[in-house]
């Protein structure tokens, strides 16, 4: 394999950007001021220089100036004929030869130049006395006067980029050091969500991750965290309420049909076909079962095929096809429409009108209206009706209330588990409420949007 060569923590891979970012956002700001600074001094050291000449060509009365008067900055002034000759002179530049050979043009601008000889540089400044000053002091002949300065030792030497090299390394590795204390800080809750999430178990869930205070997207992830180890939590409890009803509801069915079938062969003298016949009842008992709890399963996971779906229809064909008992009359005044499984509603419908019509005297009213911004599915018959304390019991999977096993001992219990099931997934609700006579069920789900 392949050697990694970046480093695998977020802290340290941003403090290696940044720090990498700020090295060139300074070097290029360095060069700048380097550059800039290099520039003011020559610019200042050029300024002085053109004073100075300036000042001694206003100063010259005689073909032979005297020396002029210098400064600490600008030592060297010489007056230089045509020839090349030195007429006059500084006392730092007597006895020199001509500091220069660079004459200034004809309009008269002053020229600049860095001037390097014999390992030492000078800031000159070529002026050239004014025509009409030549012609009275020299009869016309052309005069230059040099005036010159050391080389500043900031450029001179490499002082100056020595200096800006260690601030911008030293501004970088602030910068780094900055990145990496303040990513380390913002990334410690993240650290603490870690840590506490790798001490949770799938046997013990009640554990939750610190939540730091504020709405950034830290607090939102241990927000969400949170949540999801609370629905994690509850999905794991009912997983385990519902293991242990699956195994005590399926124990009964299979303990009635080993001793159906042990009774076949300890006595075979007894009726032996109708010992297989009980049996094989037992076991269609148990398949049903199976096969409830299968779609149970199924259901909770969520409809896999999802179309438009005409409530007000739906309702109406599944009434039709419940021809036996109690009559079920439909009220829909108007078409509903939600998206979901047809399949799955369909089953919905068909669990609470079997389960209305078991209770029912004389009928059962379905009525399809809309309520709160959504569709509402009313089931209600004119049985005895289910007792308050009863009402959410009754959805939990393999309860059957002692008139439910009276009128239908062969029943699962899973029905009503299974439709609660199917409307949640449709972001919808199955509850029972108050109600004048009988049960009442509701079935609420959210309509269609316009353009479905």
């Amino acid at each position: 394999m392949r050697p990694r060569l970046a480093p695998t923590s977020i802290r340290a891979r941003f403090t290696l950007v940044m720090t990498g970012v700020s090295l060139l956002v300074y070097a290029i700001i360095g060069v700048g001021v380097d550059t800039a600074v290099h520039n003011r001094i020559e610019r200042d050291g050029f300024r002085d220089t053109q004073r100075a000449a300036a000042e001694w060509i206003g100063s010259m009365r005689s073909p032979t100036p005297p020396q002029p008067i210098t400064s600490t900055r600008v030592p060297y002034l010489q007056l230089v004929d045509a020839t090349g000759s030195v007429v006059s002179a500084s006392k730092a530049a007597s006895g020199l030869p001509a500091l220069s050979t660079l004459r200034p043009p004809n309009d008269g601008r002053a020229q600049n130049r860095v001037q390097c000889a014999n390992g030492r540089c000078l800031l000159l400044t070529a002026d050239g006395v004014p025509p009409q000053k030549t012609a009275r002091l020299w009869a016309g002949q052309s005069h230059t006067v040099y005036a010159a300065m050391p080389r500043p030792v900031l450029l001179g030497t490499q002082r100056l980029d020595a200096l800006v090299a260690a601030g911008v390394l030293a501004a970088s590795l602030l910068t780094g050091w900055a990145t990496w204390a303040l990513v380390g800080r913002t990334l410690r809750p993240v650290e603490a969500m870690r840590a506490q999430i790798a001490e949770i178990t799938i046997s013990d869930l009640s554990l939750r991750v610190p939540q730091p205070s504020g709405d950034d997207e830290i607090a939102r992830l241990a927000r969400t965290a949170n949540q999801t180890l609370a629905r994690l939590e509850d999905a794991m409890e009912r997983q385990r309420r519902f293991g242990s009803m699956v195994s005590h509801e399926l124990r009964r069915p299979l303990t009635g049909l080993r001793t159906q079938l042990e009774e076949v062969l300890l006595f075979p003298e007894a009726d032996a076909r109708g010992g297989v016949r009980d049996a094989l009842a037992t076991a269609e008992r148990l398949q049903a079962i199976i096969d409830e709890m299968l779609m149970l399963a199924r259901v909770s996971t969520g409809p896999r095929i999802v179309e438009p779906v005409g409530l007000a229809a739906l309702a109406r064909e599944e009434a039709a096809r419940r021809g036996d008992g109690p009559p079920v009359e439909v009220s829909a005044p108007e078409e509903l429409t939600v998206t979901g499984n047809r399949v799955q509603l369909a089953g919905v419908l068909a669990n609470l009108l079997v389960n209305a019509q078991r209770h029912a005297r004389t009928s059962v009213q379905v009525t399809v209206r809309r309520s709160d911004g959504g569709a509402a599915v009313v089931v209600e018959d004119d049985g005895e009706g289910i007792a308050p304390g009863d009402r959410e019991r009754v959805f939990e999977p393999f309860t059957r209330l002692s008139e439910g096993l009276r009128r239908d001992p062969g029943g699962s219990g899973l029905g009503l588990a299974i439709s609660r099931a199917v409307a949640e997934t449709h972001n919808g609700t199955l509850r029972i409420e108050d109600s004048p006579r009988g049960a009442r069920f509701v079935l609420r789900l959210p309509l269609a949007p316009p353009h479905t």
